[in-house]
């Protein structure tokens, strides 16, 4: 598991600093994520991350790529999701709201699934320095794993850089 989290730094960063070229402005996150996931009206609390990028395209509305790894006891889901934010800067604060869509992976013993994901949701950046953040963001997490559907919600906080 740290193998894969140092490749996924990396990427991310590298990812960025590529990105960085084409949009004028955006911002990268990575920190820590809290899922809560119902399975049939049985619910268990998963702990992971949560990593992604922006790059704005107007000054108010951005386009997103957000990753993201949930692992419970014996159970883990991996989350790609793409779509538009729209935010706006009030001094030191900006709040946001996203509709990401894309793909989650759920493995565990015995099976595994891979379903259309949409994530609805948006939070608060605070800007502790100049190109340096915090992030609080709440989002609802749906996927279709076995047929069924899920209604999760995912809390995510951690470091924000701004360019």
């Amino acid at each position: 598991m740290a193998r894969n989290f140092l490749l996924f730094l990396c990427a991310l960063l590298g990812v960025g600093s590529a990105a960085a070229q084409v949009p004028t402005s955006g911002n990268i996150f990575f920190g820590y994520s809290y899922n809560h996931v119902n399975f049939g009206g049985a619910g268990a609390n998963f702990n992971g991350w949560n990593g992604s990028l922006e790059g704005k395209v107007l000054p108010w509305v951005g386009l997103v790529a957000d990753v993201s790894g949930q692992y419970g006891s014996s159970q883990s889901i991996h989350s790609v999701v793409f779509g538009p934010r729209v935010s706006v800067s009030v001094g030191r604060i900006r709040p946001f709201a996203h509709a990401m869509f894309g793909v989650s992976h759920f493995n565990a013993n015995p099976g595994s699934d891979t379903s259309f994901a949409d994530v609805l949701g948006g939070g608060v950046d605070y800007r502790m320095f100049h190109v340096l953040g915090w992030r609080f963001q709440l989002d609802a997490l749906q996927t279709r794993f076995f047929g069924g559907s899920q209604d999760d919600f995912r809390f995510s906080t951690g470091i924000v850089l701004h360019f």
